[in-house]
Formats: structure tokens, C-alpha cells, sequence
């Protein structure tokens, strides 16, 4: 019996902000949007790439990557440096209270790891589930974001495999959104570019990051919790043994699901996303073979920047996102068709403006809630994360374009779906699906949903 190799750390080491200022010293409050993240797992993501050919030496290429990944790693974190810093609490008893806030300046800076994998760019892409391996490409495994007291806010992770290199990114969640995490991984790579062109340290950046934190009119910060202690609110939930599949939409099958929820709908306003997240929602209903008196629900995580009035800039740097959600019983969700439950998340989507946003932080305010992972796992919710309008494949390290998005094992349950732009672009659609194994078989019968699948080849 053959073992799967192991991800081996070969070396690790802080790095810090480039030349930090006054300004990088001030404490950071965490809003609303941050707190209620405090008990979920940091964000995980990454990119693979190729490596360079032909590779003249093995041993110079990767180093010199590793320190130009650091260089510009320290330049990037002079823009984002409260992922530089801890969190810390200010507590009283009488009455309870905790406040969570970030503190930029008594850290060690972010962690950064080389590791190396005696696998094949082949080994990780070419299995029909995604390798548990995966989830060794990422720091901080199974912690949750008020870990980020003790353990570092961001950790790089750089491993070297046979052929590739894979740029793992671990990111507490309570210090920004996906929103937020790109931006970084977007401004890294763009001063990475300008690097290799000769430039230091002044590089400009395209989307400079706004770091003051928003609150609502009626809260001054510091935000305090009624808690005495974070055992009341923070919780460790593991995942079931679940199989975890990347499936492929092309531009053309979404456009031609998208033409078809608006005519069953008799609409031009639902789009390429709702149309496939309603198939999504249908078909893994379907395979969970529940009671068509149950209720069933398919939530969507919306970015509130644009919803606010006046909107808040995408260079908001923090989290500001909620979920959005439409219900139904099974029997009302398979009986009608793509179209009915395509309607239903639009409505849900366009429904989330300012006054729903403000009025749900108004009432978070009179009653705090901490997102559990334990709660919302259930066979009846399927929730779909992520964007596919994030620039992930614009990101590259001097290894040219990335074959491939993956996630570590962080905020993952039975019917957690992650969304990502197709590697080709033009609109095509990755979708990250996770289930218990024998739902996930039934998806893979499912007619409706298979037949819009696309075949894709990373490795060409």
C-alpha cells in the first residue's frame, strides 16, 4: 500500500511592514461586520502554479522566489498592516464586557513558510475529489479567528512541489472580508510585477486599502460584547468526513442556464449567478432526498459596500458582508421549476439594501450574535461563498498565470459551496462543493445539474 506524501516545513520567519509609521501604532476596532466572524475559521485560499521551463536551477529559482516573495510581502504589509498585528480584549466583569480590537504595533509581523511536497501539480488536479492534502498547503489549520490573540493574523505558506509551487494564504476573517483578502493578494502581486521591474520600495498601488473601520451613526467604538469570558461565544466545530469536488462552468452553459431561468421567469433581470445558484440549491436539495414538507433554504454571501448609502469604496479594507437568504420547502423548490427559485434568490438579493443592512446591525447591536459553524449545518441549507468576480488568476509570482484556485480546510460543512472565476475568464464559473459522500454521489447522477458541467483541463 502506497502512503501519501506529507507536506514537509523546511523553514519559516516573520516578516514585518516596510518602514512603519505612527500612523500603523493605532489601536483598530473591530466593527459589527468583524465581531460576529470572531468564532469562524481564518480565510483560506491559494494559488498553484507552474514552475518555470526549463529550470536551469532548481535550488537559485526558489530561493530567489522565497525572497522576493518576502520583499514584497514586507512593502504589501506596510499598506495592510493591521495584518501585522494581534488581537487583543479589553474585559470588566461588572457589568460583563469584552471588546475585541487589532493591535499593529506589539507583534512579530506575519509568519512566512517554506514547505515542500513530493507531488505533482498532476497529483493535485487530476483526482476527481480534491486531495486531503490540500488542506497541508495552509497555516493555521482548524484555528478560529479570536485565535488571532495568541497566533499570527496572516501566515504564507510558499511550497515547493515536483513541478509547481503552490502560495497558500491564511487570513483571519474577523480582520477582513474576501473583499478584503483579495485586495491584499492583488496588491501583493502587483508590487511583486513592479519588483522585478527594478522598483524598491515607492511602488504605486491601484487600489489602496482604507483601513478607518465604518460604524453605524449610533455606535462609537469600541463595540463591547456581554460577555465575561470568550468560552460564551466562541466554539470549535469539525467537519464530517465529507468529499470535496471542483466542478467547471463555461461561459456558454452559464449564459445558456441564465437565458433559461429568465424565460421560465418571464424576467431579464435574474443573473448568470443566481441562475446557477438556484441550480445548485435545486440539485443538491434533490440529492439529500429530504421530505418535500421540509424547509430548505439557500443563502448567498452579498458584499454590503455597494448596498450602503452613500456606498462604501471596494478599498474598504475590513469585513462587510451579510447573508442573504431565500426559503421554501422542498416540495415548492423541486416541483417549480429553475426559473421559480432563481426569482427567489433575486428578490433576496435585490431586496438587501441600506435600510435592511442598517436595521440588521441595529438589532445585532440590542442582541450581539456570534456566527457559529456548528449552527447552520444542517442538510437543509446550502450556502454559496466567495465571488467569481474576484480577481484570483490576475495574481502571478514571475510563474506566469496559476493552473488552479484552492481552499485549506477552514469554514467548511456538508453543502458549503465556494464560487471562483473559471481560469479561462469571459464568465466562466468554478464552484468548490462539499458533502457527506453519498449526496455527493447523488449530485453526480443528477441530470439537470451534470449536464451543465463543462469539462475542464487545468493541465493543458
Amino acid at each position: 500500500m502506497t502512503t501519501t506524501p506529507v507536506v514537509q516545513r523546511i523553514s519559516e520567519c516573520f516578516v514585518k511592514p516596510h518602514g512603519l509609521t505612527q500612523v500603523s501604532n493605532q489601536i483598530c476596532h473591530l466593527t459589527q461586520w468583524d465581531i460576529v466572524m470572531l468564532s469562524m475559521h481564518y480565510i483560506q485560499k491559494g494559488l498553484l502554479f507552474k514552475k518555470p521551463t526549463p529550470l536551469v536551477d532548481q535550488h537559485d529559482f526558489i530561493e530567489n522566489l522565497l525572497e522576493k516573495l518576502k520583499h514584497s510581502l514586507s512593502l504589501t504589509l506596510s499598506h495592510f498592516y493591521p495584518l501585522a498585528g494581534r488581537l487583543v480584549t479589553q474585559k470588566s466583569q461588572d457589568p460583563p464586557s469584552y471588546a475585541v480590537s487589532v493591535d499593529s504595533k506589539n507583534s512579530d509581523g506575519a509568519r512566512f513558510i517554506y514547505a515542500t511536497l513530493d507531488m505533482t501539480i498532476s497529483d493535485i488536479l487530476s483526482p476527481v475529489d480534491v486531495p486531503l492534502v490540500v488542506q497541508s498547503l495552509f497555516d493555521h489549520h482548524k484555528a478560529v479567528n479570536h485565535d488571532g490573540h495568541t497566533m499570527l493574523l496572516l501566515s504564507i505558506q510558499v511550497t515547493e512541489l515536483v513541478d509547481g509551487v503552490f502560495l497558500g494564504c491564511s487570513m483571519n476573517h474577523a480582520v477582513g472580508d474576501g473583499t478584503s483578502y483579495w485586495n491584499f493578494f492583488n496588491t501583493w502581486s502587483q508590487i511583486f510585477q513592479s519588483q522585478a521591474k527594478g522598483h524598491e520600495t515607492d511602488v504605486p498601488i491601484s487600489h489602496q486599502p482604507i483601513l478607518s473601520r465604518w460604524f453605524p451613526n449610533d455606535c462609537a467604538p469600541p463595540i463591547n460584547l456581554p460577555f465575561k469570558h470568550h468560552d460564551e461565544f466562541i466554539s470549535r466545530f469539525e467537519a464530517p468526513l465529507m468529499r470535496e469536488r471542483v466542478f467547471h462552468f463555461s461561459a456558454e452553459s452559464i449564459a445558456r442556464l441564465k437565458a433559461k431561468a429568465n424565460m421560465e421567469s418571464d424576467t431579464t433581470k435574474i443573473s448568470s449567478f443566481q441562475s446557477l445558484s438556484a441550480l445548485v440549491w435545486r440539485s443538491i436539495t434533490r440529492a439529500c432526498s429530504l421530505p418535500y414538507e421540509q424547509r430548505t433554504s439557500c443563502r448567498l454571501t452579498a458584499n454590503n459596500r455597494t448596498r450602503m448609502e452613500p456606498p462604501l469604496p471596494q478599498e474598504y479594507f475590513g469585513n462587510s458582508v451579510s447573508r442573504v437568504s431565500a426559503e421554501t420547502t422542498v416540495g415548492e423548490l423541486l416541483e417549480n421549476n429553475l426559473g421559480w427559485a432563481a426569482w427567489k434568490l433575486h428578490l433576496a438579493v435585490t431586496n438587501h439594501n441600506d435600510r435592511v443592512v442598517l436595521q440588521s446591525l441595529k438589532e445585532w447591536l440590542q442582541s450581539p450574535l456570534i456566527y457559529q459553524l456548528g449552527q447552520p449545518m444542517d442538510p437543509y441549507v446550502v450556502l454559496i461563498s466567495s465571488s467569481p468576480r474576484f480577481n484570483m488568476y490576475g495574481n502571478e509570482f514571475g510563474m506566469g498565470k496559476a493552473v488552479a484556485v484552492r481552499s485549506g480546510y477552514a469554514n467548511k460543512f456538508d453543502g458549503k459551496v465556494t464560487s471562483y472565476p473559471g481560469r479561462e475568464g469571459g464568465g466562466s464559473i468554478d464552484l468548490e462543493v462539499g458533502l457527506l459522500p453519498h449526496i455527493m454521489s447523488a449530485l453526480e447522477s443528477d441530470e439537470e445539474f451534470m449536464k451543465v458541467v463543462s469539462v475542464s483541463n487545468p493541465l493543458c
